[in-house]
Parts: structure tokens; sequence; C-alpha cells
């Protein structure tokens, strides 16, 4: 909800920093994929014989799917139907549907990490975070510019996070068949991570032609693998 808030009463200074936060949101992703689930998963699996990095790649297979099937439809409705407000009832269903699996994974991401342990799921707490905020100021653009009212895109958007909500519920509630899991798990979130931020987030970057901007959109993703690393650190007691 801060990202939707943030655009309602500061439309044209949140829209002006949304890159900033996107690049950091980037960075946040890679550094808690690399530096934090990926070796937690490691180190569950030892003696178990899982294969962590295969399941980081169906992690990201999962996320290229859904969002090939998701365009897909968005596609194939923007051509079936030549009125603006036909694409409008196209466009925004799958939108809320694709958003709200997407907190789900988040929801379970979170719950999943918490039960392997509190620093972990604090640093996937930061991540999921710092990566919605801008995704969310997005979305609520998107369907303010579509037409929807600002007062049905908050409830939309109340009832689309309450799926991340759903998913920790229902994961905290399978705990005991997830604990053989958790390596799986854990990969499988850290292959989501790397594919909002390598294919939705950087490319997003990239779009940037101003130099300044440019600039300091990477110190703010560099910043972002810094701050998960320092976190992270703070939290094991290394520093």
């Amino acid at each position: 909800m801060i990202g939707g808030v943030l655009l309602l009463i500061k439309e044209k200074f949140t829209i002006k920093i949304s890159h900033f936060l996107t690049s950091f949101a980037a960075g946040t992703l890679l550094g808690t994929a690399f530096f934090d689930l990926l070796p937690e998963a490691q180190e569950a699996a030892d003696g178990r014989g899982a294969n962590i990095f295969l399941w980081a790649l169906i992690g990201i297979l999962i996320f290229f799917l859904l969002e090939r099937f998701i365009h897909h439809h968005s596609h194939h409705n923007h051509h079936d139907h030549g009125k603006d407000h036909e694409h409008k009832e196209a466009v925004v269903p799958l939108l809320i549907i694709g958003d709200s699996l997407h907190n789900f994974i988040d929801g379970v991401a979170i719950a999943a990490t918490f039960l392997v342990s509190i620093p972990l799921g604090i640093v996937t707490s930061l991540a999921v975070a710092t990566h919605e905020i801008p995704q969310e100021i997005g979305d609520f653009g998107l369907m303010l510019n579509k037409g929807i009212p600002r007062k049905k895109v908050i409830w939309i958007n109340l009832y689309s996070a309450a799926a991340a909500l759903g998913g920790a519920i229902l994961t905290y509630l399978a705990k005991d068949f997830l604990q053989g899991l958790l390596p799986a798990v854990l990969a499988l979130t850290s292959g989501f991570f790397i594919y909002i931020a390598v294919a939705n987030l950087i490319p997003e970057i990239h779009l940037r032609e101003n130099q300044k901007i440019a600039f300091w959109e990477t110190v703010m993703l560099v910043s972002g693998v810094f701050v998960v690393y320092l976190v992270i650190s703070l939290l094991e007691g290394r520093v």
C-alpha cells in the first residue's frame, strides 16, 4: 500500500523517485538471492541430495511462464477488441491476477524463510518490500490511467496484497510438511528474485537515456546489494 499512497499524495515526486526505488530493489533482490537464500538452501540441502541450482532454475522458469501467460492473454485481448474500454476490461483483471499470484509467492517466501531463521526472514522481507513499492506505484498508475476510480484502485490493491498473507498462513500451517522441502523452497525463492531483478527491473533501468539518472540508478542498484550484505552481516554478527 505504501507505493500507492505515495502516488496518490505526491504523484510527481513519487514518479520521479520510482526509477531510483526500482534500481535499489533490483540490488536488494540480487543480494538476497546470492548472499542469503542460495547459501541457506545449500546449507539446508547438505546430506539431503537436493540440487538447489536446479530448483533455482525452476523458479526462474515458473516466473517466465507466468509472465508469458499474462502477456499472451493481454496481447490476444488487445487485438481481439479494438475499443479502449474493452482493452481496459481485459488488461486490468490480468494485472490483478498476476499481481495477486506474485504477492502469494512473496508471502510463501517470507514465511518459508522465517521457518529457517529470523535473520533470513528479515532480509527476505526487506527484499520483498523494496521491490513491491516501485511495482505497486506502477500498478496504481496503470489502473488510474485505465480510468479506474482511485477508491476502487486502493481496494483492488488491498485485496491483491492480502494474497501475500494467505501465502504466509498456508506456508506456516504446512510447516511440518515443508521442513523436508525447505532447500527446494529457498532455492525456488532465489530463482523468483533473480528473475524479477534481471527480467523485470534491470531492463526498465536500461530504458533511461539520461546519463545523470543512469549514473545514480547504477549507484542505487549497487547500494541495494551492499545494504543486503550489510544487514546479513549485522544479523549474523559478522560485523
